[in-house]
């Protein structure tokens, strides 16, 4: 499983998508193999189809950066195409994963976060982690 952890901390995701990804037979074995990366790539919409922008996935020799055309329901994109629409929302892949053979991809409907934004996600993280280690402490003793 690949995942953009970037995504969730540059922003807020509001809705979640699963979907199929159009592959060649090279990036299927790249995948397989974890030569992936979705940090830094988002999800266009043109002429009626949802496209993956700016994933690399493979070695160098090969097109690694061209754009991946992604398999959702003719409903979701055009909930979609109304979602993008909207002020400030965009479309980010969130993660790369198996299910029965096949690749997914988990795409999200999100909203930029500001600068205080992540600065109350950060804080939060800390006090979890703080309060993670003091009951792991209290378990010890």
């Amino acid at each position: 499983m690949i995942e953009n952890k970037k995504a969730f901390y540059d922003y807020e995701i509001l809705e979640q998508y699963e979907c199929g990804i159009c592959l060649l037979g090279w990036e299927v074995k790249a995948i397989a193999q974890k030569s992936c990366s979705i940090a830094g790539s988002h999800c266009i919409i043109q002429a009626g189809e949802v496209m993956l922008i700016g994933a690399s996935i493979g070695s160098s020799e090969n097109d690694m950066q061209r754009s991946r055309q992604l398999l959702l329901h003719k409903k979701e994109i055009s909930r979609l195409i109304g979602k993008t629409q909207e002020k400030g929302l965009t479309l980010v892949p969130l993660k790369v994963y198996t299910v029965r053979g096949k690749f997914k991809l988990t795409i999200g409907v999100a909203k930029g976060k500001r600068e205080y934004d992540k600065r109350e996600s950060e804080k939060k993280r800390d006090i979890e982690n703080e309060n993670r280690r003091i009951i792991k402490s209290q378990k010890l003793s």
